[in-house]
């Protein structure tokens, strides 16, 4: 695989994913302050209604995604977008609490996206490395998103109903520049296929048995990934109250604090991407997400005893999240169908897991709602961490246990596959 193609590729994935997001976070930088409906806070109700349609998507995604055709992807990323935006121009015409609709259905495409820009890049022998740089996109583009979207806000005299709209129109052309980059991709090669296995569409049959033959992992990794969503969204969409509750209310908050992130979660899944066996990298895989538990546990105790900066612990605590979530997004299960030699897509393994996970989202927002209402956001925030890092642990063991016995059951007699 030529260095020509990684940076192609790289770029294509990276940059469509990140305009994505232009598409979806922005209006969480608004604070729609003395807004409430039916007595739960406007902003509230927005998230609730955009994860709604999110949720709804990657529950539809489990079998449009792993049915999709190569020769399909660019009409449903290019239509899906499209529908979003129009979807924050019925926001921004349609008053409040009837706009509220229209957030359920910008989500309602947009939960498609990450699977089909997947697709362009699975399979491959450098997927993992290619995967992480996509994944780093979403950590790195909510912030930045959402710092133009204060910006269009702060000196541009449009209000916050309109500002996701507007902050969308200006992805629009860098968003099809790169969808485009992406359908000028090659196919994987015959050596892709022989490292990777061959990618393959998967029936409503073939689904089930997958599922069967991994039932146990998946049900842990799914109840971990619920978890890791609900809280990264959490941190996502009210990013500014708690940055504001920390003292932090520069509008280049949201990007600083993200760009370290991602850098060292790029670093370091890159590296376990450059192993060429499959079962090691996996394994590997098992040890950043035990090492990301103990960092989360950890930073939030020393910030809760004042021992380290709230911005060193947001940062800290952020590498912990994003190290566990990001392998979850396709580079872990294309390593675990490679590993054993699964007939299937890593999409369908995907919108399992994000169905779930979103979910959970719109179940904490509920519960911070109405069982939690009388605590600050930053409170809730650092109750959920711990919780998240000690269940994170347990599940993550039990998963590493599971495959280790299986990869000896199985392969005892192939060692070609370790």
């Amino acid at each position: 695989m030529s260095l020509k193609f990684l940076l192609r590729a790289s770029l294509a994935a990276f940059g469509t994913y990140f305009c994505m997001y232009a598409f979806r976070k922005p209006f969480t930088v608004a604070t729609f302050q003395e807004l409430s409906y039916f007595g739960v806070d406007y902003k509230v109700l927005l998230i609730i209604a955009q994860v709604l349609g999110y949720t709804l998507s990657k529950f539809i995604g489990i079998k449009v995604i792993s049915e999709m055709r190569p020769n399909k992807r660019r009409f449903y990323l290019v239509g899906f977008i499209l529908f979003a935006e129009l979807a924050l121009l019925g926001f921004a015409i349609v008053p409040a609490p009837y706009n509220i609709l229209f957030l359920f259905l910008n989500g309602l495409p947009l939960g498609m996206i990450w699977g089909i820009v997947f697709s362009y890049i699975e399979g491959r022998k450098a997927s993992e490395l290619l995967g992480v740089i996509l994944s780093s996109s979403f950590i790195v583009s909510s912030g930045a998103v959402k710092s133009v979207g204060k910006i269009v806000l702060d000196t541009i005299n449009i209000n916050e109903f309109w500002m996701p709209f507007v902050t969308g129109a200006i992805f629009i052309i860098p968003l099809l520049f790169f969808a485009w980059m992406l359908e000028k991709l090659e196919p994987p090669t015959a050596e892709d296929k022989f490292l990777k296995t061959e990618r393959k569409t998967l029936s409503r049959l073939e689904r089930k048995k997958l599922f069967k033959q991994f039932f146990f992992p998946l049900i842990c990794i799914v109840i971990f990934y619920t978890l890791l969503t609900s809280v990264r969204d959490f941190r996502d969409n009210f990013a500014r109250e708690i940055w504001d509750s920390l003292g932090y209310q520069n509008a280049s908050i949201f990007s600083i604090s993200e760009i370290p992130i991602a850098i060292i979660v790029l670093v370091t899944l890159g590296y376990i991407g450059s192993i060429t066996k499959n079962y090691k990298a996996f394994m590997y895989y098992h040890y950043v997400l035990i090492v990301a538990c103990f960092l989360i546990i950890t930073s939030t105790y020393l910030f809760q005893n004042n021992l380290i900066t709230p911005l060193t612990w947001m940062i800290v605590s952020g590498l912990g999240l994003y190290s566990s979530y990001v392998p979850f997004n396709g580079i872990f299960f294309d390593r675990m169908i490679a590993t054993y030699k699964v007939d299937g897509n890593v999409g369908f393994l995907i919108y399992i897991a994000d169905a779930f996970g979103y979910l959970g989202s719109i179940l904490i927002l509920l519960y911070k709602n109405f069982g939690q209402k009388d605590i600050s956001w930053l409170t809730f925030f650092t109750n959920t961490m711990y919780f998240l890092g000690f269940l994170g642990l347990i599940l993550t063991i039990s998963c590493y246990y599971y495959f280790k016995y299986k990869n000896k059951k199985t392969f005892n007699k192939l060692p070609v596959y370790e």
